[in-house]
């Protein structure tokens, strides 16, 4: 088997199993808390999704991490929990992982701006945005921000029929809806065909041409991909 292989089939995810939720033991240093009101946002997560991610244990049965996903099952009633055994592990890799599987879901960031857009939208579709985690009073203040940033000068369209959607293909270049996306871009000020300062085809730039440079791409005029196949300036216009 190759080495890869030895890897990955020694991954704890790999010996998922069933187990009494009263073998579980708890670890008692345990240094994560957790308070009731996170234990019923996991215990509706459960109950809203189902299971999604294993207790993670060791060779005896006590919890490496989970313990909050564990007081939500009791809160539920289960009986029963899906774990994931850590065999093997040290003492050391058991009490360092404990620690780190919570820090580093404390060092990662919201993009405030997609947050915004996202709970708004997940408004739009009826979803009960309380299971996201945020409070009342949070979740109004995302949505009077996500709003603004909808609305932000361009009437009640929102971002994504403002700006299009990626990812496209570059075969959707030569389409009548890429045109008419490319002209809303236009209109909005963004001129999406500023070269980069190079031939097609990647050739180098001649050394009086690298001197015009400018940051962004130097505004050389550049193929216009519809069916005319006119040749354009950068902006939009046609070049005679």
């Amino acid at each position: 088997m190759p080495q890869a292989e030895k890897t990955a089939a020694s991954w704890p995810v790999y010996s998922v199993q069933p187990r009494a939720i009263g073998d579980l033991i708890p670890y008692a240093r345990n240094a994560r808390t957790h308070s009731d009101e996170q234990v019923a946002q996991l215990a509706t997560l459960i109950q809203e999704y189902g299971w999604t991610m294993p207790i993670l244990v060791d060779d005896a049965g006590e919890i490496i991490a989970g313990h909050g996903r564990v007081l939500a099952a009791h809160r539920l009633g289960l009986t029963e929990v899906p774990v994931a055994v850590a065999t093997g592990w040290s003492e050391e890799q058991k009490r360092s992982y404990r620690i780190a599987d919570n820090r580093l879901a404390e060092l990662s960031t919201w993009d405030d701006d997609l947050l915004k857009i996202e709970i708004g939208e997940l408004q739009e579709l009826g979803a009960d945005l309380t299971v996201t985690g945020f409070d009342e009073a949070a979740i109004a203040k995302l949505l009077e921000a996500g709003a603004s940033i909808s609305t932000g000068g361009g009437g009640n369209a929102k971002l994504a029929e403002r700006f299009g959607i990626p990812p496209f293909s570059i075969l959707n270049a030569r389409e009548g809806w890429w045109q008419d996306r490319k002209r809303a871009w236009l209109a909005l000020g963004i001129q999406s065909e500023l070269g980069r300062g190079a031939p097609i085809g990647g050739s180098p730039m001649p050394m009086d041409r690298k001197a015009n440079a400018v940051p962004g791409g130097s505004p050389l005029p550049s193929a216009d991909y519809s069916k005319t196949k006119a040749r354009g300036d950068g902006r939009g216009r046609a070049v005679a």
